[in-house]
């Protein structure tokens, strides 16, 4: 059973990793009861075997699998179910996603526009450097790197020491939630433009179009997010457009 270039149904299919494809199997097991609340999934060696992947794409997707509070990893005895579902919250770090993205909402927005008006030609010089590297770069890993700084960046531009250690505070959870979008919701390409269009509006000192642009990223991480864990919501919320979804 080989995972490894799946696709998706679209019309115009987009391909998938085959760390989404080995997600989506292991999850549709879970959700159909084959693996049921209590039990042990096969060891990493038999998986990949079944399923045809290196260990690491499989370690990938069995982390995705815990972040969505599907499954809880036991050193040295394996990977157990802890729930079929339906996925709610997922977890970063000492995080639940619905209560990090409250509390961005509610920082990260006045900050950006008490950046748009506070920011020095340094810090401009700092983001603009920044979000270029980040538009060059392949790696995922190393792109969830500066995604955190970028936003360090920009809490730093509002001259309060205070919003900084904020986000210092939950620079962790943020890389998590971030590297998780991109892995599942092809976010990377979209997040650089939504970044673009902030540091847009901090060169423009404009405070209302530093807020807008920064609400509206984090209007498109709630989308993404919800996409992924209820892939069949259909209650009218806005549906990602590109690369199977619109990070951090």
């Amino acid at each position: 059973m080989n995972l490894s270039d799946s696709q998706t149904g679209d019309s115009v299919p987009r391909r998938v990793s085959a760390m989404e494809a080995v997600l989506g199997h292991l999850r549709s097991a879970i959700e159909r009861g084959d693996y049921a609340v209590g039990d042990r999934l096969p060891s990493e060696a038999e998986l990949c075997r079944r399923l045809e992947v290196s260990r690491p794409v499989l370690r990938e997707a069995l982390r995705a699998l815990q972040t969505m509070g599907l499954t809880v990893s036991r050193t040295g005895k394996g990977t157990f179910v802890v729930s079929n579902g339906p996925v709610e919250d997922p977890t970063f770090g000492d995080y639940a996603a619905s209560d990090l993205l409250e509390v961005r909402r509610h920082v990260e927005i006045p900050v950006a526009g008490y950046a748009a008006e506070r920011r020095t030609p340094e810090d401009l010089d700092h983001l603009t450097h920044l979000l270029d590297r980040m538009e060059r770069e392949t790696d995922t890993t190393a792109w969830v790197a500066m995604d955190t700084l970028f936003h360090l960046a920009v809490a730093q531009s509002a001259q309060n020491p205070v919003f900084r250690r904020v986000i210092e505070e939950i620079r962790d959870a943020l890389a998590r939630q971030s590297a998780f979008l991109n892995e599942l919701g092809g976010r990377r390409e979209q997040s650089n433009r939504e970044h673009r269009a902030i540091v847009e509006a901090l060169v423009d000192g404009s405070e209302r179009d530093a807020t807008e642009a920064m609400a509206h990223h984090l209007d498109r991480v709630e989308t993404t997010l919800t996409a992924i864990v209820r892939p069949g919501r259909t209650d009218g919320a806005d549906t990602p457009t590109e690369g199977g979804g619109p990070q951090a």
